[in-house]
């Protein structure tokens, strides 16, 4: 004689819940496993359980302790064709920024397959011919580069693999773009500066911002010293290799004969670079030297004084390359450019000019 199977109360939930993904009940994230049980009048374990069976489902998708799990976007509605996207970052350290996690997931969630190769644009030295070799030889629909030069985006834009460029010298090319826009916030850190009576002020900028020309934001600086009868010159804006011997060998010029009264420093390492540079030659600042970072980095909330930065939403340039993946999985083209507004932060790391 035959029984019928009796399915125990997990089970029972994890099929209650998979028909409901399914029916596309709840969108983007689902519900807590509290919220949950008390719905369904189960304890939170039976939750749990039922919850864990779903994601090996792949319905849905983990983020870790305390954050709501996402619903996968092949559940409970049409799905778009999916891409394999190629992350190259500046530097290594990049692929831990907080807005590139969260664009992962949520390129991830939408369906793609992300991606960050071993290679950076620093290792390959911004360097066409090995730009050149290392794309070929990985496969990727489509790539998010981070603050390339022009020459390498330039490169990339004659390619049949669309590209999105995120930050970098992406002006007048014809590739998607976003990223802040920092001319008027330079200009307003170089101002702040000047009315404090620094005259003496470097901007300290990879070499992919200076050449072969000076881009938008440090013509800004440039630009703003000369509106207030600064000459403005090499050393103003100095010239390095991107290396940490250049970087080094080129603040101990600086502060061998003329020192600067005033940096601002591109990038949160950088900075750090330099700070550690200072601090090794017992140079006080703000007393002695003033310093302003052209990034935000989540370091500065522990530093008493706080710093003076530039600062920007990371979130808007994430959507925007979300739509843009979006735009390419549907055969659509997208080229647009978007700037996100930033300002300048005053922090105690500046102050006015010693005597």
């Amino acid at each position: 004689m035959l029984y019928p199977k009796i399915h125990s109360i997990s089970e029972q939930v994890v099929a209650f819940l998979r028909e409901e993904l399914r029916r596309g009940r709840w969108s983007g994230t689902m519900p807590g496993l509290n919220q949950l049980a008390a719905e369904l009048g189960v304890n939170d374990k039976t939750v749990e359980v039922a919850v864990r069976q779903l994601e090996q489902e792949g319905l849905l998708v983990p983020r870790g302790p305390g954050r709501k799990r996402l619903i996968a976007s092949s559940v409970g509605r049409k799905t778009t064709p999916s891409l394999r996207l190629a992350l190259l970052v500046t530097e290594a350290p990049d692929r831990h920024l907080d807005y590139i996690v969260e664009l992962q997931h949520q390129l991830a969630h939408a369906g793609h397959v992300v991606f960050s190769p071993p290679e950076t644009l620093v290792d390959l030295g911004n360097e066409l011919d090995r730009v050149d070799r290392f794309v070929k030889k990985t496969e990727a629909d489509a790539w998010v580069v981070m603050a390339g030069s022009h020459e390498v985006l330039e490169w990339f834009s004659t390619q049949p693999a669309p590209v999105m460029a995120v930050f970098g010298r992406r002006r007048g090319l014809p590739v998607a773009g976003v990223g802040p826009d920092k001319v008027p916030a330079y200009a307003a850190a170089t101002r702040a500066l000047i009315e404090l009576g620094h005259r003496r002020i470097v901007l300290l900028a990879r070499p992919r911002r200076r050449l072969p020309e000076p881009g938008a934001s440090e013509q800004a600086f440039l630009d703003e010293l000369t509106a207030h009868g600064i000459a403005a010159g090499p050393y103003n804006l100095p010239h390095w290799e991107e290396s940490v011997w250049d970087f080094q060998q080129n603040l101990e010029g600086l502060f061998r004969l003329t020192p600067p009264t005033a940096m601002i420093i591109q990038e949160a390492p950088l900075f750090a670079a330099a700070q550690q540079f200072l601090l090794h030659r017992g140079i006080r600042v703000p007393e002695q030297v003033s310093l302003v970072c052209t990034d935000a980095d989540p370091h500065f909330d522990w530093c008493r004084p706080t710093v003076a930065h530039i600062q920007w939403d990371s979130r808007p340039v994430v959507r925007r390359i979300v739509r843009w993946a979006a735009n390419v999985s549907m055969g659509r083209e997208d080229v647009q450019q978007t700037l996100i507004p930033a300002e300048f932060i005053p922090g105690g790391t500046i102050g006015p000019v010693p005597r």
